[in-house]
């Protein structure tokens, strides 16, 4: 049993570090990358809320969810995104693909544990700047951070859960810019390659109780403290000529040595809470703030971008027809909806970059032991057109597998 949990968490980590990037945002030049979002397709499709915990579904979101579960349940996402960016004169489109998570959650009486990995950011970009002399700038960067995770949840009693994440965070991000000037035979490429690793945690706590004989209130908090994330970085300048393929030709590199440094990610806190009908409906609200005003860049800082405190706001639920149905399939299936709204924090020319959200999804149930197949859609937009920037529009298609089995049967003889 041992080695199969070791061999599972080898093959998320391989899985993710290679299909993390997923993104294509002039806005993930900054910082370390767009923020990826860090839960489950069932709780995206609620708009991003982490308040809602049952026994059957992981909730990568608070740690105090391990403590619900009452079947080992594996859980793998992807998503498929197509996206508008454009500025005040013209815009371009595209689409990608990334592998989302991979997780599993084992119960163990009042105990669960859980271990995955996720992508915590993520960076794609491809920018060009023609200056008044007529040289060209071209900036283009890939990489982003993961997370690998160990969690454990303890149902305090039957209204109470507490838990805890244990996560190493780990990443690459390349950042590569080309000098074009006209006239001249050779360009000029500086290529910063830096190595990201960090320990960090998280808190959780989850509350329920009957307020009524049928309706359910919902309550959970999670913290996380803020933590250094340490980069060890290279940088090669190098005289290049550009074929007409593209292909870059090196006519001479030199290695520049790079002051390694530490970046103080933000503390986060989040509080919800919600009220519903267990197994029929719920409805809820969450709060998130970000400590993010002292963040800085990766590589270099641009006189024009500001960090500030960020916030976001969820609210979402779901409905099930009837999910004891035995002859209506689609009795059993589960309605998700919800909405966000996200000020990310990042400033630029005096213009905030804030985001938002439109989800919905279906839960279909799959197989037995209550396993189900999910499916999400979200609609969202990000920044704006004003001050010089550019607004995306993006349209995402999730799907996940949610996977139960139990474990640890006692074996009986007659």
């Amino acid at each position: 049993m041992i080695k199969k949990i070791l061999v599972i968490i080898l093959v998320h980590v391989t899985i993710i570090s290679y299909a993390q990037e997923g993104t294509s945002s002039p806005y993930s030049f900054y910082g370390i990358g767009i923020p990826k979002f860090k839960g489950t397709v069932e709780n995206r499709s609620m708009g991003g809320l982490s308040i809602y915990t049952d026994s059957i579904h992981l909730n990568l979101q608070n740690p105090a969810s391990y403590g619900e579960l009452r079947l080992t349940t594996y859980t793998v996402g992807a998503s498929y995104r197509r996206y508008k960016i454009s500025n005040a004169n013209q815009s371009s489109s595209g689409e990608n693909a990334s592998l989302d998570y991979l997780a599993i959650g084992i119960p163990a009486g009042k105990f669960g544990f859980g271990f995955g990995v996720i992508p915590l950011t993520s960076v794609g970009y491809e920018l060009n700047s023609i200056k008044d002399d007529g040289s060209e700038l071209r900036f283009t960067g890939k990489g982003g951070l993961n997370k690998v995770f160990l969690s454990t949840g303890f149902k305090v009693n039957k209204n109470l859960s507490v838990g805890l994440d244990l996560n190493y965070n780990f990443g690459n991000i390349e950042n590569k810019t080309i000098l074009r000037r006209p006239g001249v035979q050779f360009d000029t490429r500086e290529i910063n390659s830096s190595d990201l690793s960090s320990f960090s945690l998280s808190f959780g706590v989850t509350y329920k109780t009957m307020i009524t004989e049928k309706l359910e209130l919902v309550a959970s908090a999670v913290s996380t403290p803020s933590f250094e994330l340490t980069t060890d970085s290279t940088r090669e300048l190098a005289t290049i000529v550009i074929d007409n393929s593209g292909r870059e030709g090196v006519i001479e590199r030199q290695d520049v040595a790079v002051e390694d440094k530490e970046i103080d990610l933000p503390a986060e806190f989040k509080f919800g809470a919600g009220i519903g009908k267990p197994k029929k409906w719920f409805v809820g609200a969450e709060y998130i703030y970000m400590d993010s005003g002292k963040f800085t860049n990766l590589v270099s800082n641009q006189d024009n971008v500001v960090y500030e405190n960020a916030s976001k706001f969820k609210t979402g639920g779901y409905y099930i027809p009837n999910y004891n149905s035995l002859t209506g399939y689609f009795s059993r299936v589960v309605y998700r909806a919800g909405f966000r709204y996200e000020e990310t924090g990042l400033n630029i020319n005096n213009g905030s970059i804030n985001e938002f959200g439109i989800s919905f999804g279906v839960g279909l149930p799959v197989g037995r032991l209550f396993s189900n197949t999910n499916i999400g859609f979200e609609y969202g937009q990000r920044g704006t057109t004003n001050f010089g920037l550019v607004k995306e529009e993006f349209f995402n298609i999730s799907l996940s597998l949610s996977l139960n089995d139990k474990w640890f049967r006692k074996i009986k003889f007659n």
